[in-house]
């Protein structure tokens, strides 16, 4: 599941890319691809340990 959500945000950060250089601009597409690169990384980094857990862990021990 993370390598597809990884190549889903590549993608759209191609995507997003691309449409900056190209003569005429589509406001929406960019912001479809902005929006599906911070969904992705939302799920990525919904897995990843805040510091302040690991500190309210050591208070507990």
């Amino acid at each position: 599941m993370k390598k597809i959500v990884l190549l889903i945000m590549v993608v759209a950060i191609a995507v997003a890319f691309n449409e900056q250089i190209s003569k005429e601009k589509n406001v929406y597409i960019m912001v479809g691809a902005i929006l599906v690169f911070m969904f992705g990384m939302m799920r990525l980094s919904a897995k990843t340990p805040s510091k302040n857990q690991d500190k309210k862990e050591e208070h507990d021990n």
